[in-house]
């Protein structure tokens, strides 16, 4: 078993035909080379601005690699809970807006040529106990209603063609969900960008950032930059010199474990709709087949902000343990790659966009960016230059969290209250 991302290992490495010095000044700096980072330095780019992305690994080596390939449309949340919380209007416009961000990836994998295996394949939320069934059932009724017909809910009886196991009790599908390599994407996404004149420095962190006469200076481990503007798209990984996102992101590991290539009739028998599939426990379990038809599964696993070897083994034990008591027939199954890392949460669960701090900034996923992420970026791009405000969450009130500082002390006491919700609901 490897512990490293699978969408690393299968994918060819970034390269830029020369590596400039990030000296010098930009129209705008982008601090985050993950999807936003690079999805708005290629939109900037094309719109004619001077801009320099400051990754400090290498592109997609935060949440971005960090996800199970999933591009699942609508809202993760319970569309009548949103409603209630953002109001009917703005509910409906976060809706829309995570399937306008499907359509645009297509879009740029199409235009640039990106050979990501992407595909629309569709989304199974599966109803994990009887009352979940009737949840799920009461927030179909009110999307395909009111903002999504392209959904259907399925029977008990009616998911032996979508799912080889009996541990589900109904499901709702989404129909525009898609699915895609993500290494290939990013890799896509920044080949793309340095082709319409973007910079990208990897490994090649901010450590301090000054505003000097009102220009933005940025301290990196290879010199000093100015920008008129700054994109932070950190998410999960933003430093301490951005205190006031540190205040509000809340940083939660994410592990995931993909088998060995299945032969085709382990496939048939384990994911016969070759979908992507989300469970409804509140501790749950997402999965899909890779495009060399390997089992990727993931979950949080532990509530841990710790992303090493000797932690990845212990989720991915639990993880193993997961996947076999859905998939009884997967028990002699090699695992090859385990890996984890940090996804960026917010207090309610909604992500984040827009200006503050003297910064423009998009994060916040909380577990869903894979699929927004992209959008988000270009939104950011279109304001700077211009091009007018769609972003689906500008003014969303985002208090800092009482007490905190960006240590989440407070993780295992979440998580031991979701257990115990899984455990009576």
């Amino acid at each position: 078993m490897q512990f490293k991302p699978y969408w690393h290992d299968t994918t060819s490495p970034f390269t830029q035909a020369e590596q400039r010095s990030p000296e010098g000044h930009y129209d705008i700096a982008i601090i985050g080379g993950g999807f936003t980072g690079l999805s708005a330095a290629l939109h900037l780019a094309k719109g004619g601005a001077r801009v320099a992305v400051f990754e400090a690994s290498l592109v997609g080596s935060g949440a971005s690699g960090r996800n199970g390939g999933h591009l699942n449309n609508g809202l993760a949340h319970s569309f009548i809970a949103a409603k209630q919380h953002l109001g009917a209007e703005r509910a409906k416009t976060l809706y829309k807006a995570f399937d306008d961000s499907i359509d645009t990836i297509e879009r740029i994998v199409r235009e640039e040529n990106i050979d990501c295996s992407f595909r629309r394949a569709g989304k199974l939320k599966l109803a994990s106990k009887p009352a979940h069934f009737d949840g799920l059932a009461r927030n179909f009724e009110a999307i395909h209603a009111e903002i999504d017909p392209d959904t259907v809910l399925l029977r008990r009886d009616e998911l032996a063609g979508e799912v080889g196991s009996s541990d589900f009790y109904g499901a709702m599908l989404s129909r525009k969900s898609a699915m895609m390599h993500m290494g290939r994407y990013v890799t896509g996404l920044a080949t793309a960008a340095v082709r319409q004149g973007a910079a990208i420095f990897e490994n090649t962190p901010v450590i301090e950032r000054r505003n000097v006469n009102g220009l933005n200076q940025l301290i990196t481990s290879s010199g000093t930059t100015t920008a008129d503007d700054i994109i932070l798209a950190t998410g999960a990984y933003t430093t301490d010199s951005f205190p006031y996102f540190r205040k509000r992101i809340i940083p939660v590991g994410s592990f995931i474990i993909a088998t060995r290539p299945l032969t085709e009739s382990e496939s048939a028998a384990t994911l016969p709709g070759n979908r992507t599939y989300v469970t409804s426990m509140n501790i749950g379990n997402y999965f899909r087949l890779a495009p060399d038809n390997r089992v990727i599964f993931g979950g949080r696993a532990r509530f841990s902000t710790t992303s090493d070897q000797r932690s990845d083994a212990r989720s991915g034990a639990i993880l193993r343990a997961n996947l076999v008591r859905i998939f009884p027939h997967l028990a002699d199954v090699e695992i090859d790659y385990c890996w984890g890392g940090l996804v960026d949460m917010t207090q309610d669960r909604y992500p984040r966009a827009g200006f503050a701090d003297g910064v423009w900034y998009a994060m916040g996923y909380s577990g869903h960016g894979a699929q927004i992420s992209t959008q988000m970026g270009i939104h950011l791009a279109d304001a700077i230059l211009g091009r007018g405000d769609r972003n689906p969450v500008a003014d969303l009130e985002w208090p800092a969290i009482p007490g905190y500082s960006g240590k989440p002390w407070f993780l295992p006491l979440v998580g031991l209250y979701y257990k115990m919700l899984d455990t009576i609901q």
